[in-house]
This record gives structure tokens, sequence and C-alpha cells, in this order.
């Protein structure tokens, strides 16, 4: 765990205070940016029937008491994402939220419990469009900080260069030697043992029990994740269908789905996608992910009955996530993210 104690003593207090008065700056610069576009600043409630569905997001728990006394599960959210999309559903074509976001089991120097996320949506815009905003926020994050460089520990990145767009399938072939595409089948199905043998041949770790996602993983965390974003900016694109629960598949192959994340200097920034409207094709990913919550943790998550009768409403978006402390690490080569909150967690 990360060493708070004592944020507030006057002696840490002044070695922090350059980064979080940059974080103000580069806040509203992104402000300006997405004002300027037309975008709406939105403020989703944190409180959730459901906190996500995804298998290894873990959230807060608390209950709601009622007039009538008797008490509701409810959560922390761990992404407004699902209050948005209904927001898209009501009829809004361009809205930001900067909201503050909670997830368990999470603390280090990139992780915080609490944490401030900026998520953005794009009506009737392919998610590409979303790869730009991101360079655009960068070069913006770093000149708000009086810097032409985004660092973390010895990398650095130069967000006005150009970036780099890879396939997920291109970047496990360069950087592993592992041909993932072919252990997935074009109906989504994946073949964990095929993925093992490869493994095997690459010297590559695995367990017994693991499935197909926790190979998948592990091969882009330790072989992947640390080439990306150095030098210039990476947009890691095209994602397996099986690990991309919210994004709709690529029209060109079945198999990747329209997700992306950003990198720079080896840390991973934000996540977008091009929306799945599909009510029916995203109950049945999410209950397939909260089978196998409770396959490894013993406990699931609710579904949002609300959120999926949005969907049929809601139009064609796209939108992502981008976590907004770690662009202001970035930004300011701080050490850890809670250098970086004004009032980190205890």
């Amino acid at each position: 765990m990360t060493n708070t104690q004592n944020w507030w003593h006057p002696a840490r207090h002044e070695g922090r205070r350059p980064a979080l008065l940059a974080r103000n700056r580069i806040q509203s610069a992104l402000r300006g940016w997405l004002a300027a576009r037309d975008f709406i600043e939105v403020n989703p409630s944190a409180l959730a029937i459901s906190p996500g569905n995804e298998a290894h997001l873990h959230a807060f728990h608390t209950q709601a008491i009622g007039n009538d006394g008797a008490p509701l599960d409810m959560y922390l959210h761990t992404s407004p994402e699902f209050a948005m999309k209904k927001l898209l559903a009501a009829g809004e074509t361009r809205i930001a939220a900067f909201a503050h976001v909670w997830r368990n089991r999470e603390r280090g120097p990139l992780h915080s419990p609490e944490f401030t996320m900026l998520e953005w949506y794009r009506v009737g815009q392919d998610y590409t469009v979303l790869m730009e905003d991101c360079a655009a926020f960068l070069q913006l994050a770093t000149q708000a900080a009086g810097s032409d460089r985004l660092r973390y520990k010895s990398y650095e990145c130069d967000p006005n260069l150009p970036f780099e767009r890879l396939s997920v399938a291109e970047a496990f072939l360069r950087f592993a030697g592992i041909d993932l595409l072919s252990t997935i089948a074009l109906d989504g199905q994946t073949d964990a043992p095929a993925l093992a043998a490869q493994m095997d041949a690459q010297g590559l770790r695995h367990a017994p029990d693991d499935t197909w996602s926790d190979m998948m993983s592990r091969i882009l965390s330790e072989r992947v994740e640390p080439h990306l974003g150095h030098g210039r900016i990476t947009m890691l694109d095209r994602y397996p269908v099986p690990e991309a629960a919210l994004a709709r598949p690529c029209a060109d192959d079945p198999r990747c789905a329209e997700r992306f994340e950003v990198y720079a200097c080896g840390v991973e920034l934000a996540n977008g996608f091009g929306e799945l409207t599909d009510a029916a094709e995203q109950r049945k990913r999410f209950t397939a992910e909260m089978d196998e919550r409770e396959r490894i943790y013993g406990d699931r998550y609710p579904l949002d009955e609300d959120f999926l009768a949005a969907l049929p409403y809601m139009p064609d978006a796209s939108g992502i996530a981008m976590g907004f402390d770690r662009l202001v690490m970035l930004a300011t080569a701080a050490p850890s993210i809670d250098h970086v909150i004004w009032a980190p967690v205890a």
C-alpha cells in the first residue's frame, strides 16, 4: 500500500503542491477543449445498483436505507459508464464527466481506491475519432504542466509526435511471438490449450487451471505492455471480442472488437470503445463475466436492468474513459498517483 500518512504535513504538502496546481491547470485546459467542441459536462451519481459487470473489477458495497427502514444493496460505481449511456439513450449527443470512481483491491503507484475518471461520448462518430481526442488531451496536459514530455520513472513519451496505432494481434506477434487470433474462432470461442502451447514454445509461464483470458492477460502485462508508449503514444487497437464486453465487433473480423487502449511510458491511460447497443448480446456478455467472477471470487454483481432497457434507445456512439490522475502523473513526472491527488485516501 502506498504511504499516504501525514500527507497534510506542511513539508510534504510543499513538495506536492506544484503538481497539484498543475493538476488544476490541466483540468481547466481539458474542460475548455471539451466546451469549445460542444460537449456538455454531466455529473452522474456515484451510487448504483450495479457497479459494473467485469469479472475482475472489485466494487465497494454499501446499503441505502429507505424511508420504511428497508435496506437496499448498492455500490459505489467503478465507472460512470452505465449512467452516461442512459443519457445518450435520453437524447444527449456529446457528454463528458470528471467523475470520482471507486475500485477495491487496487492500491499502488498507479492505483488508488478512489480516483478521477474523465469519460466522454460522441454519438454518430467512429471510435477512431477518440484516438485523436486522446492525442490532443496528452498534448494539452504537457503544455499546462509546463513540459513537452510525458514521463514515468526513466521513460519518456513525446505527445506531439504522430501516435502509433497497433492492433493487439500485431503486438502479440511482435513482442511475444504469439499468434493470438489463431486461438479464437469466428464465433468468439477461445482455445485455451492452443494458447498454452504457444506460451510453452515461447517460455512463458502459465498455470494448469488458467483460462484463455488469464493467459492473454499475463502475456499482455509481461511481454506487451512494457514496450508500449515509449518515445511516442501507442494506441493498442482491436482487442479480441472476449476481452471487450462493452464494445461492438469489428466489421471485417468478428474475432476483434472496436476497443483500444492508450499507452504512454508503458502506462495505460485510457480505454475506448465503439459502443455495443445490442441489449441481448450485452446481457449475454455480462452474464458470462459474472459467471467467471463467481467461479474465481465466489460472488457476483447484479445486472443493471434499467441500463439494459435503455440500450435499444441508445444511438451508435463511441465512448472512452481516461485515468485523469495518471495523466497528471505523467505530465508532471510525479512518482505515484497519490502525489497528484489533493487529499489521497489514507
